[in-house]
């Protein structure tokens, strides 16, 4: 009989929550095979069994469990069951065996690599979890009587369950009803709700606002998106343009990078940049480091790696740590404005929001431009109401000539050193 025992996750952190069970007590699992889902105050991850054996349960769903805990135990010597086929390396990360539950694909940091298992599938253009998708090829099911309610649309295990129980159902017309779910708060929600309210009660918090005409930016973007993708790999987006901004802004005003460390100010020679990120178990902030010294490509190609890996939870803890400003887009939500919140230790960051069609005056003409409000929310204890205001004025005329992204300056002026 060999013990599981709760695995080191991350400096600083002592305990974490048993989140589910993938296999249950008495089940014969594999060596690599996923048995449960821990998650601690950043991260969600897998634990996977060391040797292959019958599983005896110690932990239960909902404990607190400290490190090096006993999670479960697995008695090796126990038979193979007859009829139960190997599985080579385990079940992926992301599916499993139809006994486990789809928590397992929502996770953010897996133990040791699992190979993919073979199973049925349900047809190509159908989104859902490999368990999923095999329910719907074994029972035959019809993909458009399931209502999905996994990320941007995915079809989970318990959604395929739900339609086969109640057949006939159109999806989207349950009724509602007045029942009421308790459902205790995940660790990484209780973290972000504790950074948040520290930052109100420990700053001197206070927001600037400005506009943008995106109208340069937007046209950059469709001359050139389709050159830059097959370049680059990587679409043109809107984030390139923002970080390198707030990088040459940073720069010009040093305090705005900097932040408080009790009775000193550390000033960052360096961008390190922080992108909000919604995950689907909350809000995280995956860092992009020297961000000033990374092309637009770079950017791109770093954005969308944080970004599915934060959708995905597969977030390693060193990827959310660090970061000197932070730069979050409520308009990808449809906000049109609004006031975000410091990601403390830092002292500002930047909120971008919808750009919308809108009448402005332009040599004293009204003209419709595509325009995007920005929020500057900084720490009045560091950064001074002439610096907060006039990084925002920098990072709005970098915006509305992108030209000055090469490096900063208006080439005509550079030339001339005016």
């Amino acid at each position: 009989m060999i013990d599981i025992k709760v695995p080191t996750v991350g400096e600083s952190i002592n305990e974490v929550t048993l989140v589910k069970w993938l296999k249950n007590d008495g089940d014969y699992v594999e060596r690599d095979e996923v048995i449960a889902e821990l998650e601690s105050e950043k991260a969600t991850f897998e634990v996977n069994a060391e040797k292959a054996g019958v599983l005896k349960v110690v932990g239960k769903e909902g404990d607190t469990l400290n490190i090096g805990d006993v999670l479960a135990q697995i008695d090796e010597t126990a038979p193979k069951p007859e009829g139960k086929k190997s599985e080579v390396g385990g079940q992926k990360s992301h599916g499993g065996s139809q006994k486990s539950d789809v928590g397992s694909q929502k996770t953010a940091a897996v133990v040791q690599p699992q190979a993919a298992p073979t199973t049925a599938a349900a047809p190509a253009d159908v989104k859902a979890t490999p368990v999923a998708s095999a329910i719907i090829a074994d029972k035959k099911v019809d993909p458009k009587s399931i209502q999905p309610s996994g990320y941007n649309g995915k079809i989970l295990k318990e959604d395929v369950l739900e339609a086969l129980s109640s057949p006939g159902r159109k999806p989207g017309l349950q009724p509602f009803t007045r029942e009421e779910k308790k459902e205790k708060m995940s660790n990484l929600r209780k973290t972000v709700s504790r950074r948040l309210v520290e930052a109100k009660n420990t700053t001197a918090m206070l927001t600037t606002f400005n506009e943008v005409d995106m109208s340069k930016v937007m046209a950059l973007r469709t001359q050139y998106k389709e050159k830059f993708k097959e370049k680059h790999g990587v679409n043109l987006g809107f984030m390139s343009f923002f970080t390198k901004a707030c990088c040459f802004a940073l720069q010009e005003w040093p305090a705005v990078n900097a932040y408080i460390d009790g009775d000193s100010i550390i000033y960052h020679q360096y961008c390190d940049i922080s992108i909000a990120v919604s995950a689907p178990k909350g809000l995280v902030v995956p860092v992009i480091r020297n961000a000033e010294s990374l092309s637009m490509a770079d950017i791109e190609r770093r954005v969308v790696e944080l970004a599915t890996k934060a959708r995905d939870n597969k977030l390693a803890l060193e990827e959310m740590q660090g970061g000197t400003f932070t730069i979050t887009n409520g308009g990808v939500f449809g906000s049109l404005l609004s006031t975000p919140i410091i990601n403390i230790p830092q002292s500002a960051i930047l909120g971008m929001h919808k750009i919308e069609e809108r009448p402005v005056v332009v040599d004293k003409q009204i003209v419709v431009r595509p325009m995007m409000y920005l929020a500057l929310s900084y720490d009045h204890r560091i950064i001074d109401g002439r610096e907060s205001v006039s990084f925002l004025v920098r990072v709005k005329e970098l915006l509305e000539n992108p030209e000055l992204l090469l490096f900063g300056k208006d080439p005509v002026r550079t030339l001339l050193e005016l």
